[in-house]
């Protein structure tokens, strides 16, 4: 069960999701639903379309259990099912 102590531990495809910070201004402030994952990226998808979103120079609210947890994107810059399984 995902819980906001175990989040990067879980799978995000399906969680609401923030860019709260980025070295890419653009990037900040985009929200949805995260509908993809890979190693490097996050794409999400939003009122006007799907955006992807780089890991390592973002950091994202993830609302989880109607709590907010923010995550720096270098945690969770891995595949997704090596950071599943440490």
């Amino acid at each position: 069960m995902i819980t906001p102590t175990n989040l990067i531990r879980h799978e995000l495809i399906g969680l609401d999701v923030i860019v709260s910070e980025s070295l890419n201004p653009l990037s900040i402030g985009i929200q949805g639903k995260v509908i993809d994952e890979t190693q490097q990226t996050l794409t999400i998808q939003t009122k006007k379309g799907n955006k992807k979103i780089l890991k390592r120079l973002s950091t994202f609210i993830f609302n989880v259990k109607d709590e907010k947890v923010e995550v720096k994107g270098s945690v969770i810059a891995k595949r997704p099912w090596e950071r599943i399984s440490n």
